[in-house]
């Protein structure tokens, strides 16, 4: 049966005019998207690729940026094709949010934060369809309940800041699916999703496409997320297609060294690598005379990197009972963390929130202890708690000894410098007004670290240097790096004070998986360079099962499992565990021929 063309992009050129130059983020690609079909554009930051659904929706602000060239070609049912670049802005009007409609990566900021969710979905099925107040808001609850939101009157009702992450995705979801789009354009919506989280929406996107006999473009930077949605595939880089292709063959046939590298960089799950290999392994960015970037191939094959590179099973056996020998640097003893649930009128809580429910466990010296679960499960105000950075309830914080809950403000304070971590998101724990190098400097003078700031300043530049950054930086200011450049930033931070013990707080979650193995392996050199211990926390398993020698595996406050990461990945014990592990995508052939209902070659 021939397949229906939908969209076509031919030729596609968009830049952006900087003081820099001319960036020419997108460069004369062409791709079709056929009728029920999923389309996987995939790529690092800075690829292209959300330019490219920006371009096709004519989201593209000028200035800086232009469509300078190509054309957008839509094939409406039983009309003939529209170049959607030759409509005036009141007729893209038309088209976009009726048959294009796209879900944007940061629901947060996507919906507005003074509007109830279910008045911001109705508003525009109304600007749409063109139907009383009434029917759009039984639509809306419909359309709530088609995207499995749990009570749906009450999220009509409610703000954005009120709703989870994953629920907020499925209200964007709703409103795009609102008028029945022929094409739904996805831009990285699972992103810093939990993985269970993950697979629900990505399970919910595939039923309305069924359903709606819709076609998905789905943009993201993971090609393991991709094996779970999409059924042709294209690779991005620097504004072009590098390579693109069905399934199956981008999986297990990659011709391009770039999609070797991003395939090759996901942890991996069945067995332990001393270090993930990184894009650069596998080929060389060059440029020629004119200017023009090209590629020089490395190495061939993905197998060919990971075969020296696997951890000895006996070597890795004599370190944990070595780390386990060791009196403990931090023990935990029945720590518990509530916030206040509801208040009467007098303002006295009547119900509680048990963020963290009676934990208990060590930690040695040198070791990397997991800490993985869903949003919501306590993991992060676990360690918070522990740097009493949130006070605890009740329980026991004891770190090389010491009960540290009851120490003073000033006693913590010298003791902070022992206990540091590395936030979530780099940049909102960076001044935007203050140079890096001054950023790092900063605890230094607090905390009277050497003998004064020319010395202070030497030992930044050679942090700076040790986390792969360069001398020259320490003048430049956060947004002038990239999202991975500003970790490495806020790692440098954390190790200005030599401190004993690192919290690293889903400190690779939004960070392209490329970039993210990158600072993956420079956590586990500086683990071996310095004896650091860390606590590693995560709502991605294979992330933790790469950094951990042991994990704790966290559900509503409580501990589910705890062991080494192994063994827990190998043989969990709850329920809970069997399904996180489940919901992680993997992108194995099994995998491929389970989804698509027959072999994959």
């Amino acid at each position: 049966m021939a397949k229906e063309k939908l969209l076509e992009v031919i030729d596609l050129q968009t830049q952006f005019y900087t003081e820099e130059g001319i960036v020419k983020a997108v460069d004369k690609i062409s791709f079709t998207l056929f009728r029920g079909e999923t389309l996987g554009i995939v790529g690092e930051s800075g690829s292209g690729k959300s330019v490219t659904s920006l371009s096709i929706m004519q989201l593209i602000a000028q200035p800086p940026g232009r469509i300078v060239g190509g054309e957008i070609l839509y094939y409406p049912k039983g009309q003939s094709e529209i170049d959607l670049l030759k409509l005036t802005d009141k007729e893209m009007q038309r088209y976009r949010g009726n048959e294009l409609a796209m879900i944007f990566q940061e629901p947060m900021t996507s919906l507005n934060p003074v509007f109830r969710c279910g008045d911001q979905v109705t508003e525009a099925i109304i600007l749409h369809q063109k139907i009383s107040t009434s029917e759009a808001k039984k639509r809306t609850i419909q359309l709530f309940e088609k995207v499995q939101l749990p009570d749906p009157e009450r999220i009509f009702n409610a703000y954005p800041h009120q709703l989870s992450g994953g629920q907020k995705q499925r209200i964007m979801i709703a409103m795009a699916m609102s008028c029945n789009p022929d094409v739904l354009i996805a831009d990285e919506p699972t992103t810093a999703l939990d993985v269970t989280v993950q697979k629900a929406i990505i399970d919910l996107m595939n039923d309305l496409k069924s359903e709606m006999n819709a076609s998905i473009i789905f943009i993201t930077h993971d090609l393991g997320v991709i094996s779970e949605i999409a059924d042709h595939v294209i690779v991005m880089f620097k504004g072009k297609i590098v390579e693109q292709g069905d399934i199956g063959s981008i999986f297990l046939n990659p011709q391009h060294p770039y999609t070797k590298g991003l395939l090759a960089c996901r942890p991996p799950l069945d067995f332990r690598l001393k270090k993930l290999p990184v894009v650069s392994d596998f080929m060389d960015i060059n440029k020629n005379d004119n200017g023009e970037l090209f590629i020089t191939e490395k190495i061939n094959n993905i197998t060919e990197i990971t075969a020296n590179n696997k951890v000895d099973l006996k070597t890795w056996a004599k370190r944990q009972k070595f780390l386990s020998s060791q009196k403990p640097i931090l023990e935990i003893k029945n720590l518990e963390t509530w916030f206040s649930a509801k208040k009467n009128f007098f303002g006295r809580t009547t119900d509680w929130v048990k963020a963290v429910d009676d934990v208990s466990f060590k930690v040695f010296p040198g070791e990397t202890l997991g800490l993985v679960g869903e949003s919501g499960c306590g993991k992060t105000t676990l360690g918070r708690t522990i740097l009493r950075l949130i006070e605890a309830k009740s329980g026991e914080i004891i770190f090389e000894g010491k009960k540290i809950n009851d120490l003073s403000k000033e006693e913590m304070r010298s003791l902070r410098k022992d206990m540091q971590i590395i936030f979530q998101d780099p940049y909102s724990s960076l001044n935007p007004r203050m140079t890096i190098g001054n950023a790092i400097m900063e605890p230094m003078q607090v905390h009277e670290i050497l003998t004064n700031d020319e010395e202070r300043k030497a030992r930044v530049i050679e942090l700076l240097e040790t986390v792969s950054l360069e001398a020259k930086h320490f003048n430049r200011y956060p947004h002038e790096f990239s999202g991975g450049q500003r970790q490495r930033i806020c790692i440098a931070r954390a190790l200005a004070l030599n401190p004993k013990f690192i919290i690293c707080d889903e400190s690779v979650s939004a960070l392209d998986v490329s970039v993210q193995a990158q600072v993956l392996n420079l956590l586990m050199e500086l683990r071996e360079k310095f004896q650091f211990t860390y606590i590693f926390i995560s709502h991605d398993l294979s992330v933790v099962k790469f950094m951990s020698d042991r994990m704790i595996v966290m559900n509503q406050g409580k501990i589910e499992d705890i062991g080494d990461a192994d063994e827990i990945y190998n043989n969990p014990k709850t329920k809970y565990t069997r399904d996180l592990i489940e919901a992680i995508p993997k992108g194995k052939k099994e995998d491929l021929e389970a989804r698509l209902g027959g072999r994959v070659t």
